[in-house]
């Protein structure tokens, strides 16, 4: 009879899964290959996991509890908007770094069509940013002519794209042509010029910003 795997044996082996899928997607990998990366025989995966498809769930779920825990704790320390956007910016480039598998994976499943894991994927973060847009507007410290959805979905694509051109290869290629070799590793720079970029968008209304008259 086999022994009961310990809870962090199982978690061992979701974060195996994870960077295995990362790398090669949903159909280039095995479970063989999630055993053999795990340290154990596909026999014992299949015993916690029906097949590659609920294993691939499972890793899935995993990794958005952790990103959802993690913003969670972000949230708890909430500031004023950008104060809470350099916490943020900060925070997520470091997350990057240490938890690219994750990133990746999410870069991956982006790609799905099904509108189901759609919302499964987003539905905290869009309705964290939303709420807490929402608040800070009808406290008057953020800029009240924007819809709150729209502008929860323009922040959270500026910390989307963040965070692939950290540990995704071809975005983090797209940096360096847009920014040069040194802007990958720079988070000082990455974290003053997006704060820069959002201060307007987030505090200035439009009829605050003076405008040029054409001719």
């Amino acid at each position: 009879m086999q022994k009961k795997l310990s809870e962090e044996k199982q978690g061992e082996i979701l974060h195996c899964g994870i960077s295995e899928f990362a790398a090669h997607g949903i159909e280039g990998t095995t479970m063989q290959s999630i055993a053999s990366r795990a340290g154990i025989s596909v026999g014992v995966l299949y015993k916690y996991h029906a097949d590659k498809n609920a294993f691939f769930a499972a890793c899935l779920h995993q990794s958005l509890q952790e990103l959802e825990d993690f913003l969670r704790s972000m949230m708890s320390a909430a500031d004023k908007p950008l104060n809470y956007a350099r916490t943020m910016i900060r925070a997520l480039l470091h997350y990057s770094r240490e938890h690219g598998d994750t990133i990746r994976l999410y870069h991956r499943v982006t790609q799905s069509d099904d509108p189901a894991l759609v919302r499964e994927i987003e539905c905290f973060t869009s309705r964290l940013y939303i709420d807490y847009i929402t608040r800070m507007q009808s406290q008057g410290a953020m800029r009240q002519d924007m819809e709150p959805g729209l502008l929860a979905f323009f922040f959270d694509n500026l910390l989307m794209m963040m965070q692939f051109s950290r540990s995704c290869p071809y975005y983090q290629e797209r940096l360096r042509l847009y920014a040069g070799a040194d802007a990958l590793e720079n988070d000082d720079l990455l974290t003053q010029q997006l704060l820069k970029f959002m201060e307007s968008a987030f505090t200035f209304s439009q009829a605050d910003v003076p405008h040029r008259k054409e001719g």
